[in-house]
């Protein structure tokens, strides 16, 4: 079954930091000349697309399975599902844990990801591309094997150890204005709000999401309004395509986050990848580029006025077979 820890604060996340060290990369800060003249404003990019298995969520992982192995120290194992990058995530963290791992992902997801969980020496078992066939057969899993379920987002190990790229953040650029943060589940959205709002409460810190999320929505009213269960959204970034935010990073978010969301089509999502790749040569996922192209265009009427802005790059992992730009 899954096991939950105390709720996340900035110490937790301070603790995370620790904790993870040495099995995760302090990754580096960008910046683009060319892309502050489109901006009109200085721009800074906090690369996760360099982090152990290609995105940020190694961090997390390795936060809530370290965790899991010290308070258990008989555990049978991990089990998870996702849609691949926090899948990666877990599976590196369990084989430096030296835990056994089963991982639930859709058959449809990038081959790329499939087989480096498989290289981290997990279990792959493909389900149906619904959240509700995702839940259903890691909870199976669980129930057979009495492994231990590590969400995404919907736990606060996770949301400490997605909070420790703000920390390293704020390190390398201490007066950021704002930082935007694709979103899906909400776990890193609500680790690097809650870590911002600890250290610079000035700092704004922006959710950027696909189209048909509407997450703004449900902030003004302060009441998840999402179907249940949430649905799957037809975009192109597969890491942020879950409609919903979870029930357990909601009230971070309403109290750390901004309340305007920035809602990206896929065109402006490729748009904005390809400018990475283009200019600072650096592959990233269409989910990163999400937040580049709301850095350039929709940050204008902001007030006060944003001078100095962080972007999330986070996640690196691309099929180099299936470009957008070239499919």
């Amino acid at each position: 079954m899954s096991r939950e820890a105390s709720p996340v604060d900035f110490e937790k996340v301070c603790e995370a930091s620790n904790t993870i060290k040495g099995f995760v990369h302090r990754t580096p800060v960008f910046t683009c000349q060319a892309i502050d003249r489109l901006a009109k404003r200085k721009v800074y990019f906090k690369a996760e697309c360099f982090q152990k298995t290609g995105a940020f969520k190694a961090r997390g992982a390795c936060n809530a399975v370290f965790l899991e192995k010290k308070r258990n120290p008989n555990s049978p194992g991990i089990v998870t599902h996702s849609s691949g990058n926090h899948a990666q995530g877990v599976a590196y963290a369990a084989k430096c844990a030296g835990l056994s791992c089963s991982v639930v992902i859709p058959h449809d997801a990038p081959k790329i990801k499939c087989d480096a969980i498989r290289e981290y020496g997990a279990e792959v078992i493909f389900c149906e591309p619904s959240y509700t066939s995702r839940i259903d057969v890691c909870a199976k899993v669980a129930a057979e094997t009495g492994k231990t379920i590590i969400h995404s987002s919907e736990n606060y190990d996770v949301i400490a150890g997605q909070g420790t790229i703000a920390l390293e953040f704020f390190e390398e650029v201490p007066d950021l204005d704002a930082i935007l943060v694709a979103t899906s589940g909400g776990g890193m959205l609500a680790g690097i709000a809650l870590t911002a709002k600890a250290i610079q409460p000035s700092c704004k810190v922006f959710a950027v999401e696909p189209v048909g999320k509407e997450l703004q929505k449900s902030l003004e009213a302060k009441e998840c309004l999402w179907t249940d269960p949430p649905k799957y959204l037809d975009t192109v970034a597969d890491s942020i395509r879950l409609q919903a935010v979870g029930n357990l990073v909601f009230p971070i978010i309403c109290e750390n986050a901004e309340t305007k969301v920035f809602t990206i089509t896929d065109d402006q999502m490729i748009e904005g990848m390809k400018l990475i790749f283009e200019r600072m040569k650096i592959v990233v996922e269409p989910s990163a580029g999400a937040g580049v192209y709301a850095a350039i265009n929709y940050l204008e009427n902001i007030v006060p006025p944003l001078h100095k802005v962080g972007v999330i790059l986070c996640g690196g992992n691309v099929d180099p077979n299936t470009i957008p730009w070239t499919t």
